[in-house]
């Protein structure tokens, strides 16, 4: 069928502006980490994207080794926007990555100018676009010299293949440091991409300060604590979630009983606010103004649906924020 996007895709879903620059973006983002890799059925997948559209998401965050296998989300969304979606490609705010292995041999990992470049040529064959909107230098590098990896974010940008750079899991020094270069060479920082949730509060140790005064957006990955934040866990380990996959990045050992408490505790305040536990989380990520967007996974439509509604209610009454930091 011919994909025909819902004319009211603007009109329900909240925008926020990026640090200091012209961008704006969706409160709640989609990333295709997980479920739009080649072992994935396509029409799932297709049917995700579709729907988030619909409800007003226009960033998509990929990377090049998100899949599994690495290399085919890229591949997965770009046969989609060829398919369904060339026609709303300006509506849209596609952002890529690089900084984790990719290929063997000792160009393919890390920051060096020559696997950045390279990373986002091949990012750009399997997606089929012209350029990304965003380039993300996903982890910090201990070793190539910053200045190096960030002229190469600032030679993408001027060579026309990412409109803007943005870093990824950078602590509070090395983001000072990235942006003073970023901003010596004309070409700002637009955004940062940390780990946030309210299991995870290692930003607002430094990070989301230095991120305001330098005037950069902040995305949070991993608001959901990757399925904790939601009530699949609160029994133990269903079949079948991330955390029974001996491959996922959520290990079985990190659900012990005193998470799984803090877990049943947040769930009974989401439930008096009216609110699941994951749209309560994804509230409580975004409560602070320095948070451009909450960057969600998916595995369902009813998902996607579900975590945008966390929008209808944003607000937090003193009493219950000092229940959730008394929780976690």
């Amino acid at each position: 069928m011919t994909y025909e996007p819902v004319q009211t895709r603007y009109k329900t879903m909240k925008y926020r502006r990026c640090g200091k620059s012209g961008i704006k973006l969706p409160a709640i983002s989609l990333g295709l980490w997980h479920n739009f890799g080649g072992v994935d059925p396509f029409d799932v997948s297709r049917d995700m994207i579709l729907r988030a559209f619909d409800l007003g998401i226009t960033h998509i965050d990929i990377a090049n080794n998100y899949g599994p296998p690495p290399g085919s989300a890229e591949e997965t969304f770009g046969k989609l926007l060829k398919d369904d979606l060339s026609a709303h490609r300006d509506e849209l705010l596609v952002s890529t990555k690089a900084g984790w292995g990719m290929w063997p041999g000792p160009y393919g990992d890390f920051g060096s100018r020559k696997y950045l470049i390279s990373s986002l040529d091949q990012s750009l064959k399997r997606t089929g676009l012209e350029y990304f909107d965003l380039f993300y230098h996903h982890r910090p590098d201990p070793e190539t010299p910053l200045e190096e990896t960030m002229g190469a974010l600032d030679q993408i940008v001027r060579s026309g293949k990412a409109l803007y750079a943005g870093i990824s899991s950078y602590n509070p020094e090395q983001t000072a440091d990235a942006a003073r270069i970023l901003k010596e060479l004309r070409t700002p920082c637009l955004i940062h991409q940390p780990n946030y949730s309210i299991l995870n509060r290692t930003i607002e140790q430094g990070l989301l300060d230095t991120l305001e005064a330098e005037g950069i957006g902040c995305i949070a990955f991993c608001p959901l604590a990757q399925g904790l934040l939601t009530t699949k866990y609160l029994n133990g380990i269903p079949e079948g979630s991330r955390a029974s996959k001996p491959w996922g990045f959520l290990k079985a050992e990190r659900i012990t009983e005193d998470v799984l408490k803090q877990v049943r505790a947040l769930n009974d305040i989401a439930a008096a606010r009216g609110q699941s536990l994951a749209q309560m989380s994804l509230a409580w990520v975004l409560r602070d103004s320095r948070v451009t967007s909450a960057l969600i996974g998916a595995s369902s439509v009813k998902q996607i649906e579900e975590n945008v509604a966390a929008l209808d209610k944003l607000d937090f009454a003193p009493e219950e924020l000092t229940q959730i930091g008394g929780i976690v």
